[in-house]
């Protein structure tokens, strides 16, 4: 593909223009890290461009801190580029009450729930669905419905999809599938993670 040209232009009856601005599914998957960092990268080029984003993590706990959150809600709230609306579970989804105790699996569901409901309201030009291949591997999201719903959003809403084992349906469906691959790591030699690396 030299100077970003396309191999292959399809005889789709689009123009160029319109080819390019597809909405797009993109999936970040594999046993390497930086998954969901590629993802948070991609969510602050799409805050320069003035786009609403949405990021919903799937599986990590509400009492982690994620250095990518605090700098996406300060840029979201600078009122310079697009809004930034984030969501965790763990002490459960910010649209749920905090008395109720819903199991993993009931939050992971919920949470897709509002991802749908958003995807139908175009509350989003982009949505980030950090380590949403775990429901999906785990069977507590169903994937055939998944790819339906992001098969007919409305619109020109970008999803990405980050998580190891995301299901093979799912990378079939994606425009743009990357598979991270360890070559090495820190933790083989028995180290732990860092402040400013992992989180």
């Amino acid at each position: 593909m030299p100077q970003g040209q396309p191999e292959n232009v399809p005889d789709d009856g689009l123009t160029t223009r319109q080819r390019r601005n597809r909405p797009l599914v993109l999936v970040h998957t594999g046993t390497g890290k930086g998954k969901s960092t590629a993802a948070f990268g991609l969510a602050l080029r799409a805050w320069t461009q003035g786009w609403p984003i949405g990021v919903f993590q799937f599986v990590k706990s509400a009492k982690w801190k994620v250095g990518e959150e605090q700098a996406l809600k300060t840029l979201g709230a600078s009122g310079e580029g697009g809004s930034v609306a984030w969501h965790k579970m763990g002490e459960g989804w910010s649209w749920v009450q905090r008395d109720s105790q819903l199991s993993n699996e009931e939050a992971a569901r919920e949470g897709w729930e509002q991802v749908k409901r958003d995807l139908a309201a175009e509350t989003h030009k982009l949505y980030v669905l950090d380590e949403f291949a775990y429901p999906l591997h785990w069977g507590w999201v169903d994937t055939a419905e998944v790819i339906e719903v992001l098969r007919t959003r409305p619109g020109t809403q970008h999803v990405v999809i980050t998580g190891r084992n995301a299901p093979p349906e799912l990378m079939d469906f994606a425009d743009l599938v990357t598979e991270m691959t360890k070559v090495k790591h820190p933790m083989d030699a028995g180290q732990k993670g860092q402040r400013g690396i992992e989180w």
